[in-house]
């Protein structure tokens, strides 16, 4: 089952968990400032915040139910391993989002290896689970080797939901050709977006199609993306950083 029928359908419960791969960029840049705050703080609250809604979403009653499981890796020139582990949603509800520091280079190649390594570890044990998916935020240009055949490798994995999705959070204003005026009414990214650098279209090409099943979770969160989007977002406000979170837990769940 690969190609255009997949279907993504797979419902997250604690039975079946969805995986999600955090991947965060935490090179220099990342220190520079996004409306008044450092850009990994924005990022670390939108994050605190999407996780939040997600406990809110996965409880009943005062239990929170196992529907995720969350890897969260940051890389500069190596790469970290965040979490230490695989952990349920509740498990890093009750740990909270780390604080993070920014350093030295930009390395996206070696931190999606460790993300692949961790898929070929992971998919046999996801066979009737929602495909997995990575959310990649990164706020610039590698300064290693193209992370796209390690990217191409990572969405050819998949298991009988589909393929592995691959969404990018691009924390620049080089990204867009207009200005987006209301998160909640943008429309995303398709094949016709303009865009204002080549990074950007290269970052389009490392994005998965947004699932049909994710947009309807989004529409009930007040998001307008439209049908054929990818799932790529720019993080110019954090607003739109947390909407790309948001995009990343819009796994389709059981009521």
């Amino acid at each position: 089952k690969r190609g255009e029928e997949m279907a993504y359908d797979i419902l997250a419960t604690s039975q079946t968990p969805a995986l999600i791969v955090y991947l965060l960029d935490v090179s220099g840049s990342m220190s520079s400032s996004l409306q008044g705050k450092p850009r990994i703080e924005v990022v670390m609250e939108a994050l605190s915040a999407s996780l939040q809604q997600v406990v809110f979403r996965c409880t009943k009653g005062s239990q929170i139910s196992p529907r995720y499981r969350i890897a969260m890796y940051a890389y500069s020139g190596e790469v970290y391993n965040i979490l230490g582990d695989v952990l349920t949603i509740d498990k890093v509800a009750n740990l909270g989002v780390p604080v993070l520091s920014t350093m030295g280079a930009t390395a996206t190649d070696l931190g999606f290896l460790e993300v692949e390594k961790l898929l070929s570890q992971e998919l046999s044990h996801l066979e009737n689970c929602p495909a997995p998916l990575v959310c990649h935020m990164t706020d610039g240009e590698y300064t290693g080797p193209d992370p796209e055949p390690v990217v191409r490798r990572i969405m050819a994995m998949g298991n009988s939901d589909g393929n592995v999705l691959v969404e990018n959070i691009f924390i620049s204003d080089n990204l867009l050709a207009e200005k987006i005026k209301d998160p909640f009414n943008w429309e995303g990214v398709t094949s016709d977006t303009r865009l204002r650098s080549e990074y950007a279209v290269k970052l389009r090409s490392m994005s998965s199609p947004l699932p049909e099943g994710y947009r309807v979770m989004m529409a009930e969160s007040g998001y307008r993306i439209t049908p054929g989007s990818y799932m790529m977002l720019p993080g110019i406000s954090p607003e739109l950083v947390q909407m790309g979170f948001v995009m990343s837990m819009s796994t389709p769940v059981a009521q």
